[in-house]
């Protein structure tokens, strides 16, 4: 298996590519029945506005396609061929909080992680043939309101991977979080990227998973990665396609703060 070659560089150009387009969408339209996002950066809203799902092909030329649902999503087309030592064709995803200008209702989003009480979230989802991780991308930030650039620590929970593909950075550790085993991954703020990046990745890989944030947020924090000021603005989860794509989905997503 082989390290992505250009993880922290590929971190940073989904945050500009989000931007760019983000900025651009006043109001994000509500899901309804049969709705499907084909343009790069196209989003809806779904389960009454609480969550917002994100299209997010942000690193590939041929049209990729989701089918919305209530609280998830399925890849329809896009059948990607990215080489897997490079950036994945983008991350397709479900998410509460506030990602750049876009804002879901009523997350209980932004919260300082010193505040935390048991912030939870869980999620159902389908694989399919490909290379790819399916993972939770969750952002902390020194400012409780960003609107741009993340200024804290992107903290990943791969819940299922297949393939070569690996997290940015470097392993450090295997802990047990909520009676399962984990690697740890961690590249830190440098040069190229202004963020720490931490991601767990379930030796075991299931498709359903509850998680409690705070053991993984307590990890990242006793690690000297995150800090206990800073606020998370937005709780996603989706799939990094590096091959493949069509099939993909979340069945059912949900988030509290608590």
């Amino acid at each position: 298996m082989t390290v992505r070659a250009s993880s922290t560089r590929w971190r940073t150009w989904i945050a500009v590519a989000a931007l760019a387009v983000t900025t651009a969408v006043i109001q994000v339209p509500s899901a309804h029945a049969a709705t499907t996002l084909c343009g790069k950066f196209d989003e809806a809203r779904v389960s009454g506005g609480q969550f917002i799902v994100n299209n997010n092909e942000w690193n590939d030329s041929i049209q990729q396609c989701i089918s919305v649902g209530n609280d998830g999503f399925t890849v329809t087309t896009g059948n990607h061929n990215k080489p897997t030592n490079g950036a994945p064709s983008g991350y397709p995803s479900i998410f509460a909080g506030c990602h750049y200008t876009a804002c879901s209702s009523n997350s209980g989003l932004p919260k300082q992680v010193s505040a935390f009480n048991n912030p939870r979230s869980s999620v159902n989802f389908n694989t399919a043939a490909g290379q790819w991780d399916a993972a939770y991308d969750i952002w902390f930030d020194t400012n409780p309101n960003p609107s741009g650039q993340n200024n804290g620590e992107e903290l990943m929970i791969w819940a299922n991977h297949a393939g070569a593909p690996r997290p940015a950075g470097n392993q450090i550790a295997t802990v047990t979080i909520e009676g399962a085993s984990w690697q740890v991954w961690e590249t830190r703020v440098n040069a190229s990227i202004s963020w720490n990046i931490v991601s767990y990745v379930r030796v075991n890989p299931v498709n359903s998973i509850s998680v409690n944030l705070k053991d993984f947020t307590n990890d990242s924090r006793n690690r000297g990665f995150l800090q206990s000021a800073w606020f998370l603005t937005s709780v996603q989860f989706g799939f990094e396609p590096w091959t493949g794509g069509p099939g993909l989905g979340v069945n059912s997503f949900s988030f509290t703060a608590n």
